[in-house]
């Protein structure tokens, strides 16, 4: 393969949008307007394969610092297969510059024209629970007695449900809503995977890397004074802290080999979202030298706690044997890496995963569980979780 890549400005003499750039086909990884949207496919090629595929490619490039990147996501179970896709076109927009890549002479002009705006539409809507109440709330009680029992420290309870459309689906029109309301999160599309996480999994940025754990979540009012009183009561919860501190620790501890120093915040901030609050805690550091590419630290830390629980092994056997379904994509990873091993990734929640018709989307939501965990509790955790996803999808 052979790759070109000019400035944005060679081919337009204005910034597109890259919502707009993906459109309902294309794909998307961008944080308020910093990011990439790509359309065609060039290749597929296994995740653990993928840098030295790029860096295989002749690049012929009159921009500082670009490379050949590949985008896609690892599912939630350690060590599965996850492909990610070589575009034929991607647009990359930094704060200071913005580039355009093409593989084998793609048609840029056509990857940046102009997309129409998504029509107001209305359908009918179905939502449903893929697993039943009852067999949810039963796992979350299952973990809890596990970590009572010292079985484990913390494991997180996932619950799905289906929402169905009598129309298809514009998902042009949903990643333009997510850029509404949550356009500070990480906002993704590829191959029918589409959501806003908050939370950075790991980047690597040269010898830099940084994580951004979030664990331990309460509702947003919408009232200024409510919501400061519920940050309050989440950074003073036990409940809380202990489940943030499983996943905090657990990512420093896969971290630390790969790192020459490793700092991070001494108390978890608040991270507000459109619809919930989390504590979070920022780490960076610098990579020893020859440092890992951003796939290996992916390898290493996915899923953390935040997703699974710990110990990991034992929290995902008991995942798999209470949740009622398979995971796939959720709980897993979804992001970019380049020919240098740089790249983001974010951890795959906030999301739904639509048909191949778009006449439906799974959706799926959780918590971690911890001694003091209380069912009813993490079952309204879980659907103020929903309502992300809920609020850019249906239409009525």
């Amino acid at each position: 393969m052979r790759a070109i890549t000019r400035p944005l400005s060679a081919f337009v003499d204005h910034l597109p949008d890259l919502n707009d750039v993906a459109g309902g086909d294309g794909m998307l990884f961008v944080r308020d307007g910093v990011g990439l949207a790509a359309r065609g496919v060039a290749a597929r090629v296994a995740i653990d394969d993928a840098v030295d595929l790029l860096a295989s490619i002749d690049h012929d490039s009159t921009v500082d610092d670009a490379a050949p990147l590949a985008l896609g996501n690892v599912p939630f179970i350690p060590g599965a297969d996850g492909s990610l896709i070589v575009p034929e076109v991607v647009v990359v927009k930094r704060h200071d510059q913005a580039w355009v890549t093409a593989i084998d002479g793609a048609d840029v002009a056509t990857a940046l024209a102009a997309r129409p705006d998504p029509l107001p539409s209305s359908a009918s809507w179905a939502i449903e629970s893929i697993v039943d109440e009852e067999v949810y709330l039963r796992a979350v009680t299952a973990a809890r007695d596990a970590v009572r029992g010292g079985e484990l420290t913390k494991a997180v309870i996932a619950r799905p449900i289906r929402v169905s459309s009598t129309t298809p689906i514009d998902v042009h029109a949903v990643i333009r809503r997510l850029k509404a309301s949550f356009g500070s999160s990480y906002r993704y599309s590829i191959d029918g995977f589409v959501g806003a996480s908050p939370e950075l999994l790991v980047e690597v940025d040269g010898a830099v890397v940084r994580s951004h754990p979030l664990a331990g979540t309460t509702r947003r009012s919408g009232d200024v004074d409510t919501d400061r009183r519920l940050a309050e009561e989440l950074q003073a919860s036990e409940k809380n802290q202990i489940e943030h501190r499983v996943v905090i620790d657990d990512v420093h501890d896969r971290l630390l080999p790969w790192a020459s120093y490793l700092d991070w915040e001494p108390e978890p901030s608040i991270v507000k979202v459109a619809n919930v609050q989390h504590l979070g805690t920022r780490m960076e550091g610098m990579l020893s030298q020859p440092g890992p590419t951003v796939v290996e630290l992916v390898r290493a830390l996915c899923p953390t706690p935040a997703l699974g629980g710990h110990p990991r092994d034992a929290a995902i056997e008991l995942i798999r044997s209470v949740e009622g379904f398979e995971r796939g994509r959720y709980g897993g990873t979804v992001g970019w890496v380049d020919a240098n091993g740089d790249g983001t990734w974010a951890v795959a929640i906030r999301c739904a995963e639509f048909s191949d018709d778009r006449r439906s989307a799974r959706l799926v939501a959780g918590g971690g569980i911890v001694a003091d965990s209380e069912p009813l509790a993490e079952l309204a955790e879980t659907q103020a979780k929903f309502q992300a996803m809920l609020s850019a999808i249906v239409r009525p």
